[in-house]
C-alpha cells in the first residue's frame, strides 16, 4: 500500500520568516486522517529566513532529528550543547525528561530542513544532542542508516525508539532497495528530484505513506536525494 501525499495538498503556514509544510497534524493545521504514521508523528518541511530561528522553548518524551537540506542550522540548547549542522548532515535531539533548545539560521541565505519527531519506546532518560556529518558519497546508490534504535547499526546517531531514519542519493535510472518487511510503516520523502515505488511517481517533498511491503524498491526517474523513516 502506498498512499501519496503531494506538496501542494500539505498543511503549513508563512509567517515570514518561516515558510513551513506539515506532512502530520501540527500546531494550527489538523487532520484526524494524518495524526501519526505508525511511530513518526511529525515530518516539517521547513525554510528558515537568514538570521531567524526558533527561539528556547521546551520538549520531553520526543526524538527530534532534524535533516538539513540547504544552508544550515545553530543549535543551542539548556545543556550547553552548541552545533552547526550543515547541508546533507543530520542532528538528533532525545528530548528525554526535558530539554529546551533553539534553533537558528545564522547564514546569509535560506535554510531548508526536514525535522522529524518520531515516538520513544524509552522513556525517564536524560536529554541528549549530536550531530554528524554523512558524505553524500556513502549514500550515493544506496540507503544508509542516518539515525537508529538499533545499536548495530553502526555509526548512525542514537535514537531511543523502535525506528531508522536512512538517506539515499540516486541517479536518474538507479534504484535503491530497503528490506522493509510487512510489519512496519515506511515514510519517504524526496529532499530533490523525482522517483517512483511500485508505479507511484513521488515528486520533490511529497510525501509517501508506505506499508505491508515486504521490500521497497525505490526507482530514480530524475537525479535525488531521498529520506526515508521505517517506523514500527
Amino acid at each position: 500500500m502506498i498512499e501519496l501525499r503531494p506538496l501542494a495538498a500539505l498543511g503549513g503556514d508563512n509567517l515570514g520568516w518561516l515558510d513551513t509544510k506539515h506532512h502530520f497534524s501540527f500546531a494550527g493545521y489538523h487532520d484526524p486522517q494524518r495524526m501519526h504514521w505508525g511511530n513518526l508523528r511529525v515530518w516539517n518541511d521547513d525554510a528558515i529566513a537568514p538570521g531567524t530561528g526558533f527561539p528556547p522553548h521546551a520538549h520531553r518524551d520526543m526524538e527530534i532529528i532534524t535533516y538539513v537540506r540547504e544552508g544550515a542550522i545553530t543549535h543551542e540548547d539548556s545543556l550547553g550543547n552548541k552545533g552547526r549542522t550543515v547541508a546533507g548532515d543530520v542532528q538528533v535531539m532525545s528530548a528525554g525528561t526535558g530539554i529546551t533548545h533553539a534553533e537558528y539560521n545564522r547564514e546569509a541565505v535560506t535554510t531548508r530542513i526536514f525535522q522529524i519527531w518520531i515516538l520513544p519506546t524509552r522513556t525517564g532518560e536524560k536529554p541528549d544532542w549530536g550531530t554528524r556529518s554523512f558524505p553524500k558519497g556513502e549514500r550515493s546508490g544506496a540507503f544508509v542508516t542516518l539515525a537508529s534504535g538499533d545499536v548495530g547499526d553502526g555509526d548512525a546517531l542514537p535514537i531511543r525508539t523502535d525506528a531508522r531514519v536512512l538517506g539515499a542519493t540516486l541517479k536518474a535510472g538507479e534504484r535503491a532497495t530497503y528490506a522493509l518487511g510487512k510489519a512496519r510503516k515506511a515514510y519517504l520523502v524526496p529532499a530533490s528530484g523525482a522517483v517512483e515505488i511500485d508505479g507511484v511517481r513521488v515528486n520533490a517533498r511529497d510525501g509517501a505513506a508506505i506499508a505491508q511491503l515486504e521490500t521497497l524498491t525505490v526507482t530514480a526517474l530524475e537525479d535525488s536525494e531521498i529520506i526515508l523513516v521505517d517506523a514500527a
